[in-house]
């Protein structure tokens, strides 16, 4: 087995090997809006649960030379977002807003998707997702870097988790009408696939 010592490595190397090993990964589409009241859209993949008490996400957002990228700026300054989980059917339109687009431009409308009033805060959703989380900034944190911090480590409370009725059956989700897709390395994704069942123990 080799054994690697990340800090001899160049961030691209422990990119690939951290993208190659953590799979696969859900898939978080995010909405925030600009200070002009454009409607950004981006996906990321370093994303997952925190807490569910209060129910809690996160974002870990890699800058760009040390920038800020505009979705965690939008965050940090609205202090609110939305987060969509990606499946299938929107897959192909949601990795079109990953395009390199000016700020003052919405990857939301270049992609084609729909905009959707929020229930308790003024940054919308899309409609193409069958599962949206209205979220308020809890935290965002300045990771890495010795002088300029290379990442925007993002905390949210979900205030409002909006559920297409398809899925939802005794307050559970059902992944195979959800269709989830996950990230993997490269330009791959993945389906969920076989599904198995392990009972914990007692």
């Amino acid at each position: 087995m080799l054994a690697i010592d990340p800090s001899g490595n160049s961030e691209r190397e422990n990119y690939k090997l951290m993208i190659g090993s953590i799979i696969p990964r859900p898939i978080g589409f995010v909405t925030t809006e600009t200070q002009s009241g454009v409607l950004n859209g981006a996906p990321f993949s370093y994303f997952n649960i925190v807490s569910s008490n209060p129910p809690m996400i996160s974002l870990s957002i890699q800058r760009n030379n040390g920038m800020r990228k505009d979705t965690a700026r939008n965050i940090i300054d609205r202090k609110e977002f939305v987060v969509h989980m990606v499946d299938e059917q929107n897959v192909t339109k949601i990795n079109a807003t990953s395009a390199s687009l000016p700020s003052e431009q919405s990857e939301v409308e270049w992609a084609g998707l729909t905009p959707i009033e929020s229930k308790s805060i003024g940054v919308q959703g899309i409609r193409e997702s069958k599962i949206r989380m209205e979220c308020v900034l809890e935290t965002a944190l300045e990771l890495g870097g010795q002088e300029v911090p290379s990442t925007d480590l993002i905390i949210g409370k979900v205030v409002y988790f909006h559920v297409s009725q398809e899925l939802y059956e005794n307050g559970k989700i059902d992944h195979n009408s959800l269709n989830a897709v996950s990230r993997l390395a490269g330009n791959y994704y993945g389906k969920i696939g076989e599904v198995f069942e392990i009972e914990r123990p007692k």
